[in-house]
């Protein structure tokens, strides 16, 4: 953490990529026989005093002429440490080469997507959100894995549904129709015991809004209108969904209820519920009297705050149809009985900058979450010319692609093959136990190509044993087909990243700069501060020599070194006057230290005149040392730096503060300023390492580019 926070502090000021020259421009400085020219320093200045480079030159003054001299020479001397760095190689300690990677990597993100789908996709969230949706679904089941003549029945079977759907059969039927048809036929008999329950909602999802489902789920939904019906293919299989509503809403909503069960007189209870409350009685005393729901009765109705998909979609629609705050519906019927809702609170839509932050935390894996990144990496097969050689086939005179119509190239065989791969994998991969030997492979035609690296079978099997995990078990050449386009989508992935610093060279001198700020930290570390702690010696003889100078000094900047006038106090504190006097208490204290009684026996004296009977403190008297710096204490009054004894109020009961002595200004000994001394030795090193970085890089300062600079 403090490595990151001065790495970050360093580049503020001393931004250091150096580029090549441009026409016209002129060496500023010379360090170790590398030029550094005036265009890039004017930029790095210019950027840590806050000024636009394109802005004209205004005219010069002192102040403004010391801060570039001042800027010369911390640049000189950055650039120095930093070839001493790399020289030393910290670029490569393990410590420096872990951090640059965390920050890399952090830095790469927004580098590794494409953008633009990313905010179509917060921006689609942010206008579903303002919908809440009540739907219901039948799922044919079928795997992704699926063979493709499961998934075709599965399908086939899907459009079965749809079209009775369509053609006006209840929905509802449907869906308890092929719940059974599917409890009956599983090998679990907890599930066939099931089947013959009677649910006249099956399929039911109540409402549910942005991310409550799988996006593509959500997407096919929000994409219907009320009464319309549809179907979608999700990773569970195919989806037949009947839209009931589309309601207005936003967030959480804080209710009240009266719920009255189904029963031979629950209408006319509930519409003598709604009477009293518009004669004007109390809603909670209604809400006691005649509610059925036994957990919110006793609280006045009163429900937690919830959100959509934890409501139900008539009480959602009732608010969605004009409820205000504070407002009592009128009695509605549902499956359950009657109810009375009375809307307490609920949540406006925030503007979207709020709600970006919050959308982007929850698209952390999924469909959604992946779009930007699968998108992303199709642009850079394009960007960097992918060739897949499983799908390519070859003729005598040139390399076509195998979806062009020609019986001679149809004919012709492709460029590269899976199966030695497919001729190495088992059941075993399921279970991640999978193993084999990668080196048995021969075939080493490449399978696929990205950019200027290519990746053949050992490759593709080296991936698999790497990125084992347990799976549903499937078809071997539909599994082998999958985690084949699977570490096709990894490699090109690993390629574009790996050519970020070349592809974005603002990314490569962000990653740069950081680097050489944590290499700047270390190597102050190594050669100022760590030395400075460690160097007890030098310490100790700097400090005796600085002491001596000290001593002499009148600059006022000194006076840190220094001691002002200090009194020397001790405080009786007494809990309470009824257990002494104050008058008595200072006498009793006067008396003491005339006779050179000390703090300890002066408080047990104190302790022994108390009236314990009309005490009932438990430390009926303290007592505290001090030793306070006239300007730096908040314990004495003006009119008390002096010896004497005072009698003050406390917050409880009173305070006898006695001044024994007040001590002159003095110098500081060497403990007591350690901290100054040390910063003090550490800037004596810092100036002693320039100096001989200097030397050693036989700096050049070209003192009449300097002169010429005007911003």
């Amino acid at each position: 953490m403090i490595k990151r926070f001065f790495a970050t502090l360093v580049l503020s000021v001393l931004l250091l990529s150096a580029n090549a020259q441009p026409t016209g421009d002129s060496v500023i400085f010379e360090i170790g026989g590398k030029p550094y020219y005036k265009s890039q320093f004017m930029k790095d200045f210019l950027l840590s005093v806050g000024k636009d480079p394109k802005a004209a030159p205004t005219a010069c003054t002192y102040e403004k002429r010391k801060a570039l001299e001042d800027y010369a020479s911390l640049y000189v001397n950055f650039q120095c440490k930093l070839l001493d760095a790399y020289a030393q190689g910290l670029d490569t300690l393990p410590d420096i080469i872990r951090e640059l990677r965390g920050y890399r990597n952090e830095l790469a993100a927004p580098y590794l997507i494409d953008s633009a789908t990313l905010s179509d996709l917060l921006h689609e969230a942010y206008d579903r959100n303002h919908y809440v949706l009540h739907a219901a679904h039948i799922l044919v089941p079928c795997k992704e894995s699926a063979l493709p003549e499961d998934s075709l029945k599965a399908y086939q079977h899907a459009m079965e549904i749809l079209a009775r759907a369509q053609a006006g059969e209840d929905f509802y039927t449907l869906a308890q129709e092929e719940m059974r048809a599917q409890r009956l036929t599983s090998r679990d008999p907890e599930i066939r015991k099931r089947a013959e329950q009677d649910n006249p909602m099956e399929g039911d999802l109540g409402c549910f809004t942005v991310f409550d489902m799988i996006y593509a789920f959500e997407c096919q939904a929000y994409a219907m209108q009320p009464g319309e019906i549809g179907w979608v293919r999700t990773k569970y299989g195919y989806h037949v969904i009947k839209l009931f509503e589309r309601m207005p809403h936003y967030g959480k909503l804080q209710l009240a209820h009266i719920w009255i069960p189904e029963g031979q007189f629950a209408e006319n209870r509930i519409k003598m519920a709604r009477k009293q409350i518009a004669d004007g009685e109390d809603f909670a005393m209604v809400a006691k009297n005649y509610s059925g729901d036994r957990q919110t009765s006793t609280a006045g109705g009163v429900m937690p705050e919830l959100a959509p998909n934890q409501l139900p979609y008539a009480y959602i629609d009732v608010v969605s149809k004009g409820l205000k705050v504070g407002e009592v519906s009128e009695p509605f019927h549902t499956r359950f009985g009657w109810h009375i809702v009375k809307l307490l609170s609920k949540e406006e839509m925030p503007s979207f900058e709020t709600l970006a932050p919050q959308y982007k935390s929850r698209m952390t894996r999924g469909e959604r979450a992946a779009k930007p990144k699968n998108i992303f990496i199709e642009q850079c097969k394009k960007k960097y010319s992918f060739v897949d050689y499983t799908t390519v086939r070859e003729t005598k005179s040139t390399v076509v692609r195998a979806s062009k119509k020609s019986k001679k190239k149809k004919d012709a065989p492709y460029l590269a093959s899976l199966q030695a791969v497919r001729a190495l994998v088992t059941d075993s991969v399921f279970s991640a136990i999978f193993s084999c030997d990668t080196a048995s492979i021969t075939d080493l035609r490449p399978l696929f190509k990205i950019g200027d690296q290519e990746y053949d079978s050992r490759d593709f099997a080296q991936y698999l044993l790497k990125n084992k995990h347990v799976s549903q078990l499937c078809d071997l050449d539909i599994y082998v087909q999958n985690r084949y386009h699977e570490f096709i989508d990894a490699m090109v992935f690993n390629y574009a990243d790996g050519r970020l610093e070349k592809d974005n060279p603002e990314f490569g001198e962000l990653v740069e700069e950081y680097l050489h700020g944590l290499m700047i930290f270390t190597y102050n570390d190594r050669m100022v501060w760590g030395r400075a702690v460690k160097d007890s010696v030098g310490f100790s003889q700097f400090c005796d020599m600085a002491m001596v100078a000290k001593g002499n000094s009148s600059d006022p900047a000194d006076s840190v070194y220094f001691w002002k006038e200090r009194a020397d106090l001790t405080l009786f504190t007494i809990a309470d006057s009824l257990c002494l006097a104050p008058e008595k208490a200072a006498k009793l204290v006067e008396k003491a230290l005339a006779k050179g009684v000390n703090v300890s026996d002066i408080q047990n004296r104190l302790a022994a005149k108390i009236n314990k009977k009309k005490c009932d403190s438990q430390e009926p008297v303290s007592s505290e040392v001090q030793l306070v710096e006239k300007g730096r204490q908040k314990v004495l009054d003006a009119n008390e730096w002096r010896k004497g004894v005072f009698v003050r109020p406390a917050a409880k009961g009173y305070q006898i503060l006695v001044v024994s002595r007040i001590l002159e200004p003095e110098l500081k000994t060497k403990e007591e300023a350690r901290g100054f001394y040390l910063n003090d030795y550490q800037n004596f090193l810092e100036q002693q390492n320039n100096a001989a970085l200097r030397a050693k890089y036989g700096v050049k300062v070209h003192q009449d580019v300097i002169d010429e600079i005007t911003y």
